[in-house]
């Protein structure tokens, strides 16, 4: 399975259920991808932690007036096709009420930081 999808899958899945946390393995995309979408606001924080001598990251979802930050995601790249934007195809998702996550030479950014980079990448995710 991919990693990241199983990722942001858990992180929708546990913010439409109310929880208030949530935690899967470690892994430094994980870490990078967690740092972007905490820069942007989705998520309140996020710790590495030891469970039985694995490390996990633990995050803490983000809510406005009971509703979750994260409704809804989608895969772009997938381990079959991967998908690349140069920065003029980089779009805004949900008319700016979403956010894209690339994967750039400049490391993890969101949609709006690589337009301001002046980067292209491989798009990963969008979560609205």
């Amino acid at each position: 399975m991919d990693p990241i999808s199983n990722m942001i899958i858990m992180l929708k899945n546990a913010s439409l259920a109310n929880k208030e946390t949530t935690s899967f393995p470690y892994s430094k995309m994980k870490n990078a991808i967690l740092e972007c979408l905490k820069k942007e606001g989705y998520i309140k924080q996020f710790s590495k932690k030891t469970k039985k001598g694995f490390p996990v990251l633990e995050v803490e979802l983000l809510y406005t007036e009971k509703n979750p930050k994260i409704t809804e995601a989608e895969r772009v790249s997938k381990q079959s096709r991967r998908v690349y934007f140069s920065m003029k195809d980089i779009h805004s998702v949900r008319n700016g009420s979403g956010l894209l996550v690339l994967s750039t030479p400049k490391g993890i950014l969101s949609g709006r930081e690589a337009r301001k980079e002046n980067v292209g990448g491989e798009a990963l995710f969008k979560l609205w």
